[in-house]
This record gives structure tokens, C-alpha cells and sequence, in this order.
């Protein structure tokens, strides 16, 4: 559990791109908010993998990064996350290979499933001390919503045209416990065929990297991040469902390795801050219409205004689609959303906190981040 030392606090960006805006200018966005982040004194700052979204510029994050770390000097960097299901093993390593032989030690490697097969996941494994919630509520208040369902999502055209594009005719995607042994394998310059030739990747064999898993459940992703001893990051902000039994999955398999002797926990947050709630919440307004369109199947679409929000017609369809995203989005004063991050932090014993902000409005969105870290340097 935490304790009395500072929670450090670090951003997951997406490069959203604003409505009338650009992807470059997106991209000179993140850039800058990442050169703001240190300054503010967070402790890394990571970028998403996302593809065919219209209102996401984050496509390569091995390509993002490279254009980060040359502008920034001191902040971690890192993937939040590849998505290894059109990936190879090699490839990955490779990537972040390039990355730390110019800026050594900057770089963590987060590694998600995304990607891969099209079928449901399977129901991940409950473990058994998940804290329980009464009520769509962790004891301390937490609010813990009821499970969305990915199932309209997987089965959309958009999904399987993803698929279609992101990997090669007829390609299989490795299964994801023998792909990140593949990953360790190859960093540590141990991997080697049943027949006994090895391979040696140059640059990445010995590349200073912290590798992360990243998960929404206890399933496979927590079980091999705590198998491995690796750091984990759970998924409060797209899954707020599982975020505790995701935390406490991964707990409960971990296995002390060379790079960690007890467990390491990030966990993500949707935060917009501002000077009081009301101003917040006007620049959280477009939101809820981002979300829509991500569960949708459409595509996230560019960032919209507040107008343009409160210019879409609801359905009570809608709502129920974004219901737990909205209801978990911790929006408010800098005091109010510090206090919404100290439940958050209780509830899932979380030893980091990772903070992904969207505005409309750049200046806004660096000011969130700014307000947050001026106040979380108080508690």
C-alpha cells in the first residue's frame, strides 16, 4: 500500500488532435506538453498506439518517442502501449534498440495485447482477495461501475478492417506469454532455438530499458507481468470495471525477478483540471462525444469543442455506451481531483499514478497538468 513518500505522477498522451486541427500540430502538441511535463516535474511520459482514428495522431510510438527524447532531457519516455498482436518480438526490441542507443536509460518499453486475434477475450481468473465492491463502490468510495461489454466493438467492420491492415495475409499473432518471453529473451541475449542457434540484436541485446506490462483484467497480461517480475500498469481509465481485480491478479502472480523484488504498480486516470469545477467541466464537456465514437466503432473522432458537443443529440443508447468512461472521469479543482486520485490510489494500492488529460485547447490541456502537479506536490 502507499505510503507516506509522494506517489509519483506521470502522463499517458494519445496525440489527440482537436477538431480543426492538424496531426502535426497534434504531434508539436504532445512534443511540448512532454518538454511542460518535466518542467512540472512528472515522472514519465508515455504515448498510445492507436490506428484509422481521425482524432488520434499516436500511430508509432517508437516513432513519437524519437521525436520526444530529442526534445526533452531528463523525463522517462515510454510505450503505453506497443501493441504486440501485429508485432514480432523482434521488431519490438529492435525499435527500442534504436531509441536507447542515442538516449540511453530514458526509455520504458510497455507492451499491450491489442491487436491480435478477433475473438472475446476469455473471462479473466478472479483472484482471491479482490477487494470488494458494493454497490459500484471500492469501500473507500472508489467508484467501481459495471463491466462494458467489448463484444459489439470486436464484432464491428472497423475492428476487422484494423486487422486486416496491421498484419500480414494469413499471419497468426504469436501467443502473447511466448512473445514477451521472446522480448526478455532477446534484450538479455539469452534467446536461443530448440536447435541452439541464438540470436543477437544489435542495437537492443543489453538496451537499458524498464519493460511494463500493461492490462485491464487478471488475465494473461497481469499473470505474466507478475510471472516475469515486471512492472504492471492497470487500465482505470478505459476499464474502471477491473482495475482492482487487474491490480490484484497481477499481485498475486507476481515472482520476484532481477529487476524488481516486490510488486510495481501504475494505474491510469482520465483527469481534466482547472482553477474551479465549473470552468472543468466546460472543458471536459466534448468527452463523453470523444468516448462515443471510440465505442461506437466509429473512430475517435478529432477532440470537439464544448459547442460541438452540446450540439449532439443524446440517445439513451449514448449514454449507456460512455456511462462508466464519464462517470469515472475525474474533473475539478486542483484539490478536488488530487482527492479523486488519493481514493483511486487507496482503493488499488497503486504505487504510480498515470494521468491522461484531452481539452479541446492545448493551453488547457498543459494548464491541467500543470494545476495537478502544483497541488499533488502539496499533499
Amino acid at each position: 500500500m502507499p505510503t507516506s513518500a509522494p506517489t509519483p505522477l506521470a502522463v499517458l498522451d494519445l496525440v489527440p488532435v482537436p477538431s480543426g486541427s492538424t496531426p502535426g500540430q497534434a504531434l508539436r502538441n504532445s512534443i511540448d506538453l512532454a518538454r511542460q511535463a518535466e518542467r512540472f516535474g512528472y515522472t514519465r511520459h508515455w504515448f498510445a498506439e492507436h490506428h484509422l482514428n481521425p482524432g488520434v495522431a499516436g500511430t508509432s510510438p517508437a516513432v513519437v518517442l524519437a521525436l520526444t527524447a530529442a526534445a526533452t532531457s531528463t523525463i522517462r519516455l515510454g510505450s503505453g502501449a506497443v501493441q504486440l498482436g501485429h508485432r514480432t518480438a523482434l521488431s519490438t526490441v529492435e525499435e527500442f534498440g534504436l531509441l536507447d542507443a542515442l538516449h540511453p536509460g530514458r526509455f520504458d518499453l510497455g507492451l499491450g495485447r491489442s491487436g491480435g486475434k478477433a475473438e472475446a477475450a476469455t473471462p479473466a481468473p478472479v483472484p482471491g482477495n479482490v477487494t470488494p465492491v458494493v454497490d459500484g463502490r471500492a469501500p473507500n468510495g472508489l467508484r467501481v461501475p459495471a463491466k462494458f461489454s467489448v463484444a459489439g466493438l470486436l464484432r464491428s467492420p472497423r475492428f476487422a478492417l484494423h486487422r486486416k491492415l496491421l498484419r500480414q495475409p494469413g499471419a497468426e499473432s504469436q501467443p502473447y506469454d511466448e512473445q514477451i518471453a521472446d522480448i526478455l529473451a532477446l534484450l538479455a541475449g539469452t534467446y536461443a532455438t530448440e536447435d541452439g542457434i541464438e540470436a543477437h540484436v544489435v542495437p537492443g541485446e543489453g538496451a537499458d530499458l524498464q519493460v511494463w506490462i500493461l492490462g485491464s483484467s487478471a488475465g494473461i497480461s497481469a499473470q505474466v507481468g507478475g510471472a516475469n517480475g515486471l512492472r504492471f500498469a492497470a487500465n482505470y481509465h478505459v476499464s474502471p470495471a477491473t482495475v482492482l481485480e487487474a491490480a490484484e491478479g497481477y499481485r498475486a502472480a507476481f515472482k520476484p525477478s532481477a529487476e524488481l523484488d516486490r510488486p510495481y504498480v501504475s494505474v491510469s486516470a482520465d483527469v481534466v483540471v482547472a482553477e474551479d469545477e465549473a470552468t472543468a467541466r466546460e472543458l471536459a464537456t466534448g468527452y463523453g462525444l470523444w468516448v462515443r465514437s471510440i465505442r461506437s466503432g466509429e473512430g475517435a473522432i478529432p477532440f470537439p469543442t464544448p459547442d460541438e458537443a452540446r450540439a449532439h443529440h443524446w440517445s439513451a443508447a449514448d449514454r449507456e455506451l460512455v456511462a462508466d468512461r464519464t462517470q469515472t472521469q475525474f474533473v475539478g479543482s486542483p484539490a478536488g481531483v488530487a482527492d479523486q486520485l488519493e481514493v483511486l490510489r487507496d482503493a488499488t494500492g497503486a504505487d504510480e499514478l498515470l494521468i491522461t488529460t484531452i481539452t479541446h485547447d492545448h493551453a488547457d490541456r498543459v494548464r491541467s497538468y500543470e494545476l495537478l502537479a502544483e497541488e499533488w506536490a502539496r499533499r
